[in-house]
């Protein structure tokens, strides 16, 4: 498995993280605009998925909540981001 790929698994247990709480799932929503609804559909796309990992990235709890929950270390939800598309794109903030 290449690093994109394992990104975009890691990505999926995110996205399955943030369900399985009915408030994580509903900010999640919110701040996407998106309906449950719409999730499946977007589950094979990759600029999606970094949506996900980028929202468990602006909150240190999400981070930590998350690598909790996946058996990963926190630093890998930064590494996956780097990987998926965008990742690699200078921040200036």
């Amino acid at each position: 498995m290449n690093e994109r790929d394992s990104a975009e698994v890691l990505a999926l247990g995110a996205l399955g993280w943030l369900a399985s709480d009915g408030e994580r799932i509903g900010a999640f929503l919110a701040a996407t605009g998106l309906a449950q609804g719409d999730i499946a559909a977007l589950t094979r796309d990759p600029a999606f998925l970094a949506g996900v990992v980028d929202f468990c990235l602006e909150s240190d709890d999400r981070v930590l909540g998350c690598a909790a929950a996946l058996g990963v270390p926190p630093e890998a939800i930064g590494q996956a981001r780097r990987a998926l598309p965008g990742g690699r794109d200078p921040h200036w903030t």
